[in-house]
Formats: C-alpha cells, structure tokens, sequence
C-alpha cells in the first residue's frame, strides 16, 4: 500500500523545541548554541540543473562581466590615485546618491559563488577588487567613497564592506582580507556611532542602517579575534526597541522600515548563538509569525512603500491600488531567506521551510534579470496590469543583495541533521558529507516546481546508517507519497519533515510526489473576496489580462497549455508562474 502522508498528520506529530537558556562566557571565541539542524558549507551542496541553477549561472555571468576599474574608479578617485574607467553613475558613481555603497556586496556575492563552485574567475576577481579596494585605503582606513556616505551613511557602507571582507577571506581564500577587516573596522569609528539607533519609517531620520552590522561585528571578531569588534557588535544590538518586546509577543512591526527591520533580525540569530540568550530566538519565531501571517503578500512579499503594515485594516488590500512598490525584492528576500535558515537550523521546524520556499520561487528567482549598465530590479509589483521594470536611478541597493541572495541557493536545499541530512528545497542538486567516516553523496533530480515528483539517489562506499528527512510543504492539499527503490513506505513525522531511517547502500532511490492543486489565498483578513492563485508552492497570474477582467476564473477548470511549460489557461485567459514571466503585463489579484 502506498503511503499517503497527509500534512495535517505532520503537524499533529511535530514537537515544540526547547533549547538551553542562559549567557555564555563573553570571553574567548563564539559559542554556538544547541541547534537540531545545521547548514552545509557553500562547497557542499552543488546545484546541477533547474531553475535556480539557470538563474544562478546568468547572475554570475552579469557580476563576472562588471568591469573592476569601473567598480575602483570612485574608490581611486577619492585617493587620488588614477582612475581609469567609465563612470559608474546612479547609485554608485561619484555623484551618486552612496558612492561605491556596493563594492562589498559585489564582492560577497562572488565570494560565495567561489565558495559554493570553487570557480577560478570568481575567486580572481574578488582577490583583485578586495586588492585595489586596499590600495585607496590610506594610513588611516578611510573605506568611504564619498562625503555623503561619510556624514548619512557611515554604518550601511561599512556593513557592506564587511561583508565583502569577511566572504573574501573564508570563500575565496584571500588572505589580504583578514588584515583589511581590522582597517575597514577601525577607519569607520570615527564616523559610527557609539552604538545602534532605530528608524522609524523609509523617510524618518536617522537615515542610516546600523541592523545587519552586529552579525557582521560577531561574524569579523570570530575571524579576528578583536574585541573591540564584539564589543561593538553588543552595543548595536536593538534590544530595548526591537528586540525585547518582540521577545515578549509585542507586534512592534508597523510603521517600521521593512528590510531594515527584517534583516536585523539576522544579527538577533547570530547574538543567540554568540551570547547563547535565547530571547533573541523567541523575539525571531515572533517576528516571523507577524511577517507571515499579518504582513505577507501570496508571493511571500510585504511592505508595501518599504513599511510594515498595521494589520487588520486592509492596508495590504488598500496598496494593490496606492503604490506599485510592494516588495523591495532582492533586499527583502535577502533579509526573508537569512531569517528562515536561522529559523530552520534553531527549531528544524518545516514551517520555516515553506516560507523560505515561497519567497525564492515568486520573489528572488522572479526578478527582472539586470542589464550589463546598471539597470537593475527594485520592486515587485502586484497591481492590475503591472509590468516588471528597472528601478529608475542605476546601481540600486537591491544590486547588492541580488548575488548575495542567489549565491546562497545551495545554502537553503540542505542541512545537516544529527542523525543525517534533511532536504528543504526540491532542487536538481547533489550535496556531499561524511557520516561515521563514511563519505556520503546525495543526488536529487527534479523538474519541481513545475512537476511533482522529486527523486534522491544515495551514493556510498559502503552501507550507511541515517535519517532522511523530506520537507512535506504546508500547502499539500492531498498526501505526500514516498516509495523507497521502488516500494511504498511509511515514514515516521517529525516537524513538518517525513523521516526515513535506514541503512542506506549504494544507489538507494527515494521519490517524493507532491501533488500540486490550485487554491486562492485571500489578500487580507479585510477583504477575503480579493484573491491570489495558487498552484504549489507558486503565484499564477494572468497574463497580458484584458482591461475589466480582474474577476478570478475558476481555477477548477485550469488546464494545461500546450507548447508553454507551467502555463495554464481557461477559455482564452491564460496563467503563468510570476517566475516564469518576462516583459508580459500581468495581475496578481482577483475578485472571488
């Protein structure tokens, strides 16, 4: 008999994680906490084919292709050393709103894409602009490229640098970049504060953003040993505002700036691990649960004009015709993505998995592919007729975050599990480890999420005792079935993940189908009559939908579209993934 898995029985069966409380000794090296999951290393899992491998490679061609004097110029420029090279503009070019704000991010993401593939252009050209980043410094450190980031933005350019520093050093392999993090830091402290400060909204001063940089402090003092670093890595956490009553079950999400407020929740996850209090957990499983429930878009977007919502007011309903700027998409998924994976390696809760599913598919993988000049995506839209474009001025913030968060696709499809491996996201992928001093390779190949079956064949010298763990998604409507070399199984349930313990040999082939229906998701708990398509794990819109014809069509009636891959149609309106599309209008929204 076939086993059917239905997702309610997993939820019924998963366990609530208590993990030791208390402060860890401040002296000495991080210490990480208990966690039940634990992520691969960028060279351990290997993306092999798909839609995140195709996205993967063309973004790594884009940055590849950036010319290094052009990225330097505003660095040299302010050195006066020569500056060879076109002027960048928008954003990063002298002129520019930050100059050079991004150096570091480029650099990160490249970094972690010679980490993850090993590739030798990458590894090279991260070596070079970290080389001529070191060149403009000056006896004092100055890392700044313009006044204005200086005076405005002394925090968010530093983070970004250290980002980059740190990427280059631990995946890339550059030495230089180990001293250049105790330069970078200390040629900002006279322009940082003495520690973190809040931001009210997109607008509201102070403008700029200290969130990200404790993670990054504890991340630089692990590599360093300095101090100072987590000293300072202390001192801008945002306990008393953000923290601690986020900790307490308090919704101090609206009318807050949303990326910045998302992505320091990533240095709550890393002050847990290096000061081992587990409030920061609470105030991250808070945080998520309001993210989710009372600030998300179908697509797993929110902030709308870049602010949380109050919930309960159909404010999310009311932006579908006020703005056409929903979601800052790479910075926001970025943020969305970190604070998922922290979530899944802290609880191993498979619910954690579904949001970080939903946000790679219809958000990163769906943005508008950059050009080679500096146009780059900013925004999804999810208005009636809406169209994917370029945010106007060139070299955004959001080309920062882009690779960064495309680099760490192999970071999200598995992760280590005491008792063996778990498989979050279905993905053509293959990841390797060694269990009992046995080297283990676990090969997976799919067409998901546009099929419903995923097949995993286990690689080993010899046999091997392990767990398996199957992601089975909160959207399943019907049963997940499981068959093992062929045989139907019944797998035990733990959080939201089938679990399969055996003695694995050679070529053992697990499958996994996951039937895909299409269901509607309300907009808000306002307006239940205006909703999303769904199929899966994705968005459908209509495409290129005729004026007046936002009414929703009966999704029972869908039907595939010859000749169009994940395309479905009802009489002659049509329906695509929003991955999937390209320079089409589309809509997102309907009335039921």
């Amino acid at each position: 008999m076939e086993s059917r898995i239905a997702r309610r029985d997993f939820l019924k069966g998963a366990a609530a994680v208590t993990l030791a409380g208390g402060r860890a000794p401040l002296a000495g090296a991080v210490v990480p906490s208990s966690q039940p999951l634990e992520e691969f290393d960028y060279g351990d899992v290997r993306l092999t084919g798909g839609p995140l491998k195709r996205q993967v490679d063309r973004i790594r061609a884009a940055y590849l292709a950036l010319d290094n004097d052009r990225l330097l110029r505003v660095y040299r420029l302010r050195a006066g050393l020569p500056a060879p090279g076109a002027e960048m503009g928008g954003w990063y070019g002298a002129d520019g709103f930050i100059p050079g704000h991004s150096l570091g991010q480029y650099i990160s993401g490249l970094a972690r894409m010679a980490g993850a593939t090993g590739d030798a252009a990458c590894k090279a050209k991260v070596a070079t602009l970290v080389e001529g980043f070191a060149a403009t410094l000056g006896p004092g450190g100055r890392i700044y490229a313009g006044a204005n980031a200086e005076k405005i933005w002394p925090c968010y350019v530093l983070d970004k640098h250290l980002a980059g520093l740190i990427d280059a050093y631990r995946l890339a392999g550059v030495a230089q970049a180990h001293e250049l993090l105790g330069r970078a830091f200390r040629g900002a402290l006279p322009f940082i504060p003495e520690q973190g400060h809040d931001r009210a909204g997109k607008k509201d001063p102070p403008y700029d953003e200290t969130y990200v940089l404790p993670e990054n402090f504890f991340s630089a003092y692990e590599i360093t040993g300095d101090r100072a670093m987590f000293r300072k890595a202390q001192a801008y956490l945002l306990d008393r505002e953000f923290f601690d009553p986020l900790a307490r079950g308090e919704d101090v999400l609206p009318g807050r700036h949303a990326y910045s407020h998302a992505i320091a929740l990533s240095s709550a996850a890393k002050a847990r691990m290096a000061l081992g209090d587990e409030k920061y957990l609470r105030a991250m499983q808070t945080a998520w649960d309001l993210l989710t429930k009372t600030q998300q878009y179908a697509t797993g977007g929110w902030g709308p004009n870049e602010t949380f919502i109050t919930p309960h007011k159909g404010e999310l309903y009311a932006s579908l015709h006020a703005t056409g700027d929903h979601f800052e998409t790479p910075c926001g998924s970025y943020a969305a993505i970190k604070l998922a994976r922290y979530l899944l390696c802290a609880t191993a809760g498979g619910s954690y998995g579904d949001g970080l599913e939903r946000v790679v598919f219809n958000a990163l993988l769906a943005v508008k592919e950059p050009d080679s000049d500096g146009d780059y995506p900013y925004y999804s839209t999810y208005s009636d007729g809406a169209q994917k474009a370029y945010y106007p001025q060139k070299w955004p913030c959001c080309s920062g975050t882009l690779v960064q968060g495309v680099a760490d696709y192999v970071k999200n499809i598995y992760f280590k599990a005491p008792d063996g491996i778990a498989v979050n996201l279905y993905a053509s992928s293959e990841a390797r480890w060694i269990r009992n001093g046995t080297p283990l390779k676990l090969m997976q190949t799919t067409d998901y999420p546009l099929d419903d079956t995923m097949s995993l064949r286990v690689d080993c010298s010899e046999p091997a005792d392990f767990a398996l763990r199957l992601r089975v998604p909160a959207w399943l409507q019907g049963h997940a079935l499981v068959k093992v070399n062929g045989k139907p199984i019944t797998a035990d349930i733990d959080r939201g993940f089938a679990v399969l313990k055996r003695r694995w040999r050679d070529g053992d082939t697990v499958t996994l189908t996951l039937e895909q229906t299409f269901r509607t998701e309300a907009i808000d708990d306002m307006h239940p009559e205006t909703v999303a398509v769904l199929r899966g794990p994705l968005v459908y819109v209509e495409l290129n939908p005729p004026a007046g014809t936002s009414y929703l069509a009966p999704i029972t009636r869908m039907r595939p579209l010859a000749g169009a891959d994940g395309a479905y149609s009802v009489g002659d309106r049509v329906f695509a993934p929003l991955y999937l599309v390209r320079d089409e209008r589309y809509t997102t929204y309907f009335r039921s």
